[in-house]
């Protein structure tokens, strides 16, 4: 791959954490570190990750629960839950949540290792060239340059535009959380920046609307469905 993958690891343990942060980084990843799930999700929604190892048991946050945030916003990140349960249930529930997979303390770091490339092979053959060019209905979109190919001309979308389209595509026929979409974007789920997602919302039908097949429907009090029909 050209581009070093971008992992965020989660996990309260200082000694462990800390571990796997540089064993990570020598094995030739980028890696962000946060004590805490509160702290993760705020690093997710302000950068750019491509795989996620999240410790099931921290304070502020668990695992779960900020897995569940993270899925609200992009279903498809890969998430590798490390845990000192062996327990079936808490598998369980993890597997529900969205994880690709589970390590059970204790662990060795060739192990961890081996389970990040083993998911990262799956996600690549599955997202193979994803990013590079979208068919949005019958119209073209290249999220990476911010580009919609429309019927009359190519239109440079503004970042928020460009990030709001990107996470109603990746969640076709899903229904996009309004708050969890709201703190992704804008960092923040208040009165004043929801009235801008509508505003944002409104932009991208008008664009939209040249392919008839293309709604953003309204979920009351839940959120936005991309559709394709």
């Amino acid at each position: 791959m050209s581009k070093k993958l971008n992992i965020l690891l989660a996990e309260d343990d200082e000694n462990l954490g800390h571990l796997l942060h540089t064993f990570i980084k020598t094995k030739g990843f980028d890696a962000d570190l946060a004590r805490n799930g509160k702290s993760a999700f705020e690093k997710f929604t302000g950068g750019n990750y491509d795989f996620c190892i999240f410790d099931v048991m921290m304070p502020e946050m668990d695992g779960f629960t900020l897995a569940k945030e993270i899925r609200e916003i992009d279903k498809k990140v890969p998430i590798l839950f490390l845990t000192a349960k062996s327990m079936k249930e808490d598998k369980l529930e993890g597997f529900a949540i969205g994880a690709d997979d589970y390590l059970t303390k204790p662990f060795s770091m060739e192990e961890l290792l081996a389970r990040i490339n083993a998911i990262l092979r799956r996600v690549e053959r599955r997202d193979a060239n994803e990013d590079a060019l979208l068919m949005v209905g019958k119209i073209k979109y290249e999220p990476e340059l911010r580009l919609l190919h429309l019927a009359e001309g190519v239109k440079k979308l503004t970042t928020k535009e460009n990030q709001l389209l990107k996470l109603l595509v990746k969640n076709e026929n899903e229904i996009l959380d309004r708050q969890a979409t709201l703190r992704a974007i804008w960092g923040d789920d208040n009165y004043f920046n929801g009235r801008s997602m509508d505003v944002y919302i409104a932009k991208l039908r008008k664009l939209l609307k040249e392919d008839e097949a293309i709604e953003i429907m309204n979920v009351h009090g839940k959120g936005f469905k991309f559709l394709v029909k």
